[in-house]
């Protein structure tokens, strides 16, 4: 009998099980990418994609330490990936719109779906999208410079730590904002989805809602953007805010049971 093999998308399964960690997302992302792009030359496609691969190697190094021992590490033989690309922001612009040709445009459109229905901590994952700048380290003298580069997460350093940062050269992460909208709901549009599980659903319930759960700053807060990411976002253009699928979910969960319902509209309905 000849040996039978699990493909990448059945080893996912099997090792991450009911598990959806940002390292899951990443190789999801890409196999689709791949079934997409099957054997289609597409250039200019890399620079809006080199997030999510460096990601993937990351991953890849973490899992093998993981699983196998320090002894299998690949930094042992290669401790940065190095490039000769210098693509500067107006390539990098010109190069993301050249997406729209047609030979490209399914392509385009998996790419912003997929993100666009990420939660917002996934999405801003380092292991999802090792996205950066790239700025070079500078020494006073030669000798005291022992790294050439240095790996900085913005997401876990100190306000003081980040106002150092501004005045040093040093590696520092991109990061992903959501295409406005894909995949994201107005109240009114989350109403309607709820309404299927929740007949009295209506506008007073979903503003009960967002206040009792905090997932956005009430109107006129000086800071909107201030927001629970993964339920919430703040759309800037139209100054008002969009829902995730996740915050629909989280209310039919939650809001199918009478008690939590009355506690919702209690308490954040006398908060009003």
């Amino acid at each position: 009998m000849e040996p039978k093999h699990w493909d990448l998308t059945e080893c996912l399964k099997q090792y991450f099980g009911d598990r959806q960690p940002p390292e899951r997302k990443n190789l999801e992302f890409l196999i689709g990418l791949r079934n997409k792009i099957e054997h289609r030359h597409l250039p200019e496609l890399d620079p809006i994609l080199y997030g999510e691969c460096q990601a993937a190697l990351l991953n890849l190094e973490t899992l093998i330490v993981q699983e196998f021992g320090h002894k299998y590490a690949l930094m042992e033989q290669l401790a940065i990936a190095l490039q000769f690309s210098q693509i500067l922001p107006i390539e990098k612009l010109k190069a993301t719109k050249a997406l729209v040709s047609a030979n490209a445009q399914t392509v385009k459109e998996y790419v912003e779906r997929f993100r666009g229905n990420l939660p917002g901590p996934v999405l801003n994952s380092m292991k999802y999208s090792f996205s950066v700048f790239l700025v070079p380290k500078v020494a006073n003298k030669a000798g005291t410079a022992d790294i050439a580069v240095q790996f900085v997460k913005v997401d876990e350093a100190s306000p003081e730590e980040l106002d150092r940062l501004e005045k040093l050269n040093v590696l520092i992460r991109e990061k992903h904002i959501p295409i406005a909208n894909l995949g994201l709901f107005k109240p009114g549009e989350v109403v309607e989805r709820l309404q299927a599980r929740i007949p009295n659903a209506n506008l007073h319930l979903h503003t009960c809602a967002w206040r009792h759960y905090a997932v956005r700053p009430s109107s006129g807060d000086p800071h909107p953007e201030r927001t629970r990411a993964e339920y919430c976002l703040y759309d800037q253009t139209h100054e008002d805010y969009v829902y995730t699928q996740a915050w629909v979910d989280k209310l039919i969960r939650d809001l199918t049971d009478p008690a939590q319902y009355n506690l919702v509209i209690s308490r954040a309905g006398a908060a009003a």
